[in-house]
């Protein structure tokens, strides 16, 4: 296969909408998840659709054995990834620092930092040997403005950051591109996770103005990704027009 994308999280929001965009421009898609249900049925949806390859793989990016394991013994003919989007994470609670639950704080940096670690580690041999490659991480505005009760979630997505940069520098070498892109507002099952299944306060964070939607990330990945190969972009803080920092969002409708 030519072209191959690899895209964590991809049972639902950004994840499930960048696996389908690539799937309309021909690319065989690998798509990773914790819940089966929904992965399988993606990958029955991408074939028929799309009439393209899918391979489900199913782990959490946590488990840094399975991510390994898995991804080393996928078939020879699914190694040559041309892009992995890291795109599995999530935000825990919305609260003061000295009354968040620890264990949401073990989960948001498991999964957004460390989980992408694994996956990009696990990934990066086979970019490495066809001397080629582009990884995209998801960050998210909250890495380049910290608010109030963003605490953790703010540092991880600052750590992701960080990665970024650090990962674009050093894999320089191998030619391999590496973009972070830094979504604002952006309405999907995301604030339903935040508040732990909470949906007034969950659609109140989008009440009022008109947030983006996961299709805007996924154009925006597939943007980044389809320049010519002499182009990358480094660094992307993408919002709806409503929203002009992390913490200032005009709300004509509240």
């Amino acid at each position: 296969m030519k072209n191959i994308v690899l895209v964590t999280g991809a049972t639902s929001g950004f994840g499930k909408a960048c696996a389908e965009k690539f799937a309309a421009e021909k690319y065989a898609v690998i798509i990773t998840g914790r819940r089966q249900d929904r992965l399988l049925r993606l990958q029955q949806e991408i074939e028929s659709k799309y009439g393209v390859a899918c391979l489900p793989l199913l782990f959490d990016v946590r488990d840094k054995k399975a991510v390994f394991d898995i991804i080393q013994s996928i078939p020879e003919e699914w190694q040559s990834i041309n892009i992995l989007v890291n795109n599995a994470g999530l935000a825990l609670g919305r609260d003061y620092f000295e009354e968040a639950d620890m264990d949401d704080w073990e989960t948001m940096i498991d999964t957004n930092l460390k989980g992408l670690l694994y996956v990009s580690r696990a990934v990066l041999p086979f970019m490495i040997k066809a001397g080629v490659g582009h990884i995209i991480n998801i960050g998210s505005i909250a890495a380049k403005e910290v608010y109030e009760k963003g605490n953790v979630y703010c540092a991880s997505k600052s750590a992701v950051d960080a990665v970024s940069q650090g990962m674009r520098i050093d894999l320089l070498r191998h030619g391999i591109k590496v973009t972070a892109i830094h979504p604002g507002a952006v309405e999907t099952e995301f604030s339903l996770v935040r508040f732990k299944g909470d949906a007034e306060k969950a659609d109140a964070v989008y009440a009022g103005y008109k947030p983006l939607n996961a299709k805007d990330i996924a154009d925006t990945v597939w943007y980044c990704a389809s320049l010519p190969a002499h182009v990358c972009i480094n660094d992307l803080v993408i919002t709806c027009t409503a929203q002009a920092n992390a913490t200032i969002t005009l709300k004509k409708f509240s």
